[in-house]
């Protein structure tokens, strides 16, 4: 036989296989051949439930040593997809993967049971399993799930219930009242939890995605509607990549929880009851793990009515309901959060940025600039060292300290909260710097929100809402010890009879190039026990230095 013919054989061969029932014909990028779901059953009509096919197409990949799972256009219905290393999953354009509706109550089948967890009582119910989701993996490496194709979690729960209602649905009062527990239901432990009423049952699934324990996970280019409580809750996560995302959801959208070596960039996440893109170093794995050494780029946080940011519409639902969007650093933070920089994000009608240390870890080493707001409900920034400190063993209070945050716009921010800075009595966050930030605020308070008294908190919840009115408009900073402010203005829509700034209990504040307009009669600057200030090329602003401490005065 010729080399000729013998060539051409061998070509033939290979373009059978590639276009065989199982493999399902190339991926469009070039891939290699693709396990078509098809192929081992699914039917794609939205209607029948093709949880097998899927699992079985799955399995039949991981056998190979590895490949790509291909939905091609349709909609699939499942409940529990089981990963496998070295697996990718490729929605196709015109593909949607949705998550089935659970069985009836008391009726066996649906999503895979919450795995137990012996840590429940130092996180809610969603964030202690990973078994009860749509898709699901553990102990995994080299996995992917791509786009450009859409997953739907209609048939998920939010948390409270069976299944949370669409958003076109007569919907549940949010946030939802709890009942009392019942006869014979366990005592929550000393940390409220675990609590009963929060627990879901096996068959219901409330996570579009959630990961535990692997290294070498790729997401990318895919949309998530309505994902549940998590659109993804990714948990002790290694060498993560998430780009080109789409999520539009009623409760967390990413969730990045004590995981490592992690970029984040390119994704749009709209979330009107919870927040969108949030790192958590939790107890969830039996260890105070750090959330470490990551970047978050170009991405776009909001809180519209769900689903109107994929339909364009951006429909804005008015406080008290809404909304919540925004980047948070916790509030689960056992472990800590070190090396991390965000850059080039934009928040429209959230709430705003919120760095928060209150479980004992350690938050380090945090840089984040070019960010535009516009419609924040909160604080923009949000700087929260606490002694909440939900973990084994009492542990001792954390550190938030070394922090940088630059070339920050933000404008429409209401009267009651402007940044706000707080350690604790005896704790302070550390070394912080403020620079190239400019907040219009639509200003408006009274004499009476001037004299207020901030309440502590210690061991409270972490939310600027808790504090009430601050009695600064621009800038509330307490316990703190190195605070630097550069080339920083505020601007008022309407007069406020609250000072700009307070510093209360800070020692080393150095304020360079700042500019905030000040109400009749109202100073620019009140300082109580301040010590190491040093005021200077600041209109409306003597320049000023005070070493020694200052118990109270005003500028």
């Amino acid at each position: 036989m010729s080399f000729r013919i013998r060539r051409s054989l061998h070509w033939l061969g290979l373009s059978l296989i590639c276009l065989s029932p199982v493999a399902g014909g190339p991926l469009p990028d070039g891939g290699a051949p693709a396990y078509d779901v098809r192929a081992f059953g699914a039917t794609g009509d939205g209607r029948t439930l093709d949880t097998g096919a899927i699992n079985r197409a799955i399995e039949a990949a991981a056998t190979a040593g590895g490949g790509t799972v291909y939905f091609p256009a349709g909609t699939y219905a499942s409940h529990s997809i089981r990963l496998r290393s070295h697996i990718a999953l490729y929605l196709g354009p015109g593909a949607t993967l949705l998550a089935a509706d659970p069985p009836p109550e008391g009726t066996p089948g649906g999503y895979d049971a919450p795995e137990p967890n012996a840590f429940d009582q130092y996180q809610d119910f969603g964030h202690s399993h990973w078994h009860n989701s749509l898709i699901w993996g553990e102990n995994l490496e080299d996995v992917s799930i791509l786009g450009p194709g859409k997953i739907v979690g209609r048939g998920l729960s939010r948390g409270f219930g069976r299944q949370d209602p669409m958003p076109d649905e007569p919907q549940l009062p949010w946030p939802p009242e709890l009942p009392p527990l019942k006869p014979g239901d366990p005592r929550p432990g000393p940390f409220g939890l675990p609590d009963a009423r929060d627990a879901l049952p096996a068959g219901v699934g409330n996570k579009a995605i959630a990961l535990k324990n692997c290294r070498g996970v790729l997401l990318r280019d895919f949309t998530i509607f309505h994902g549940g409580h998590f659109g993804i809750l990714a948990t002790g996560v290694d060498h993560f990549t998430l780009d080109n995302l789409k999520i539009d959801t009623n409760r967390d959208g990413i969730d990045i929880d004590c995981c490592r070596n992690v970029r984040v960039s390119n994704c749009m996440v709209n979330s009107p009851n919870d927040d969108g893109l949030c790192l958590k170093s939790s107890y969830g794995l039996g260890e105070a793990r750090a959330t470490e050494n990551v970047t978050i780029a170009n991405c776009q946080l909001s809180g519209f009515e769900e689903g109107t940011l994929l339909d364009g519409t951006c429909r804005k639902r008015p406080p008290p309901r809404g909304p919540v969007g925004r980047i948070k650093f916790g509030t689960e933070a056992n472990g800590g959060f070190k090396n991390i920089t965000i850059t080039n994000c934009v928040f429209t009608y959230s709430l705003g940025l919120a760095l928060e240390e209150v479980d004992g870890g350690m938050m380090e080493d945090v840089t984040i600039t070019n960010l535009a707001m516009r419609d924040v409900m909160n604080a923009p920034i949000f700087i929260r060292l606490g002694a909440r400190l939900r973990g084994p063993n009492h542990p001792p209070v954390g550190t938030a300290r070394r922090i940088l945050i630059s070339n920050v716009v933000a404008s429409g921010v209401p009267f009651f909260h402007g940044i706000l800075i707080s350690g604790i009595p005896g704790h302070t966050v550390d070394d912080v710097t403020l620079s190239n930030i400019l907040i219009q605020y639509q200003g408006g308070g009274t004499a009476e929100q001037a004299a207020r008294v901030v309440p502590e908190l210690e061991r409270d919840y972490p939310e600027p809402w808790n504090f009430g009115i601050l009695s600064a408009y621009g800038l509330f900073a307490r316990h703190v010890r190195g605070l630097n402010v550069r080339d920083v203005r505020f601007e008022l829509l309407q007069d406020d009879r609250r000072p700009a700034v307070i510093l209360d209990d800070v020692a080393g504040a150095d304020f360079d190039h700042f500019q905030a307009p000040p109400g009749a009669g109202v100073p620019v600057m009140v300082l109580k026990q301040v010590s190491g200030l040093d005021v200077r090329h600041s209109p409306g602003l003597p320049d000023t230095r005070r070493d020694q401490l200052v118990a109270e005065e005003r500028l």
